[in-house]
């Protein structure tokens, strides 16, 4: 195929259909009606402390998702709701993206509204947008990308990919598994014998842009030893559950709704085999590349979900195809009305939009989300999103209960350790107003941010990890026990303790204390 062939635009078969908008409103007033309920997840409140910590770089993160939450409390303010309206307008977003997607491949209305429904009631996209992580953002980054480069396969301006590599340098700045994405497009270009698109000096000036986004957090990495290697490493050997193959596979069904699958199918079928997916196959071998490598390493089986509204919007225009023929007509309404009822049938374990109560009746008649256990200690009443949204508060208070107990000499250099980042966050989010002092901690960035000062003459001693490390103090009394009925098993019950005369200086201990994970 020659370039002037490759230039060639590829004619669309319809406008882009305004229900579009309807399904992302929608979306967006699911988010909202749920963004109040439940708690803070353990990752916000780690997000938020690192909001007021900005740098290039954090431990177990890059930077973007600091100062996303650094500008919802400016912007909007520090309610629940506050910090979750940015991860609901980016689910929104993402249903605008694919219908979009699917128009771009060809698709008419129908497979528009098909795709942009499917991404709506997805159970794992739907997750990704009820909580402030980086999660939330990532699918969105990598579709707007994916849009980009449909535009270019049709002939587009090949200067486009100058927005392609600025969009995957801020993908790296939210999440490092970007680079898989640029890796399995490249690939997927490759292995779609489309390589020609490669031969132009746009996508690498592309690529040279990504690098330059990304080169403060990586200068930040070198300067701090790789920290992201080792808590992937450790996590994958401490924390991960491990999966087998059919799991695997039977968690991305989960994730997508079972109901979904056929356009999942057929949209892989479509960009694949079909004469009219030809221009666009190496989007199949991308999806195909992502979901290989992440089992190939091993990932937690929601890693690769930002993919699926990739091969959802060719799913459209397969089945779009199938269901225009007279008799299959009938099928669009009835397919649609099941895809919709499923969905629903999940939302709960996806967005609290029931109160808690409610939520485990309905669980116990429908134990969907127990069967997905992405981390060993996550055993508990709750699937682990939302066991991990309860309790912080609680904790919080009964530690402020124990520092004001102690006499005025004490508080005075009383530092409170906590586990791990989660319990830290609490402290520094919520103990500000009951007269608290910031948390100091060993977990992952809490560790770089250091004793803050404190020599460990006095210590509050809770959560993760405290068992082992009240034994590096000669004076040691439990003074309350944090109880969370929601928490995962290991959380329930919580002994806090009060520490006194460390048998080293506190920043001898503290490199002991030091877990990346």
């Amino acid at each position: 195929m020659t370039r002037l062939q490759l230039r060639q635009p590829l004619p669309l078969s319809s406008s882009i259909s305004p229900f579009l908008v309807f399904l992302a409103l929608a979306g967006l007033l699911l988010h909202v009606a749920g963004s109040g309920r439940y708690g803070f997840f353990r990752d916000e409140l780690y997000y938020i402390a690192c909001g007021d910590h900005l740098a290039w770089g954090y431990v177990d993160q890059p930077p973007l998702i600091a100062v996303v939450a650094r500008l919802s409390g400016f912007l909007l303010g520090t309610s629940l709701s506050d910090y979750r309206f940015f991860p609901a307008l980016a689910g929104a977003c993402l249903v605008l993206l694919t219908g979009w997607m699917a128009h771009e491949l060809g698709g008419a209305r129908f497979a528009q509204i098909l795709a942009g429904t499917t991404i709506l009631l997805m159970p794992g996209q739907l997750a990704f947008g009820s909580f402030l992580s980086m999660n939330a953002f990532e699918p969105v980054i990598w579709m707007t990308s994916t849009l980009l480069l449909i535009r270019i396969l049709k002939g587009g301006d090949e200067r486009l990919w100058l927005l392609f590599g600025a969009l995957a340098g801020i993908g790296l700045l939210n999440k490092h598994t970007t680079l898989l994405f640029g890796f399995s497009v490249v690939m997927g270009l490759l292995l779609a014998g489309q390589a020609a698109h490669l031969r132009s000096k746009w996508p690498w000036v592309g690529g040279l842009l990504a690098l330059g986004i990304f080169l403060p957090n990586l200068i930040w990495e070198a300067q701090h030893n790789w920290p992201q290697i080792e808590v992937v490493l450790n996590a994958q050997r401490f924390k991960n559950t491990p999966v087998s193959f059919w799991q695997f596979l039977g968690e991305q069904i989960l994730f997508l709704n079972p109901i979904a699958l056929p356009v999942v199918v057929a949209g892989l079928g479509w960009l694949l085999f079909a004469e009219k997916g030809k221009r666009f196959r190496c989007l199949g071998w991308t999806f195909l590349l992502v979901i290989g490598t992440v089992m190939a390493l091993k990932g937690k089986t929601y890693y690769p979900l930002p993919v699926y509204p990739l091969v959802i919007a060719a799913g459209g225009v397969g089945l779009g195809a199938v269901f225009a023929t007279p008799r299959h007509k009938w099928l669009k309404a009835a397919y649609l009305t099941v895809l919709v009822v499923s969905g629903a049938g999940m939302l709960p374990y996806t967005v609290p939009v029931l109160p808690i109560e409610t939520f485990l009746r309905y669980q116990s008649l429908i134990p969907l989300a127990r069967t997905v256990k992405t981390e060993r200690d996550s055993d508990g009443n709750l699937h682990q999103l939302f066991a991990d949204m309860f309790g912080w508060e609680n904790m919080a208070a009964t530690v402020a209960e124990v520092y004001q107990s102690l006499s005025p000499a004490d508080r005075a250099q009383c530092a409170i350790v906590a586990g791990n980042y989660g319990e830290a966050g609490a402290i520094d989010f919520f103990g500000a107003r009951l007269g608290l002092p910031k948390a100091i901690s060993g977990h992952n960035n809490y560790y770089l941010w250091g004793t803050r000062g404190h020599t460990g003459e006095v210590v509050i001693l809770f959560g993760e990890h405290a068992e082992s490390m009240k034994m590096m103090f000669r004076r040691v009394q439990q003074a309350a026990t944090i109880s969370n009925p929601y928490a995962a098993a290991a959380e329930k019950f919580l002994p806090v303790y009060v520490c006194r005369s460390p048998k080293t200086p506190l920043t001898v201990i503290w490199s002991v204390w030091k877990f990346y994970i």
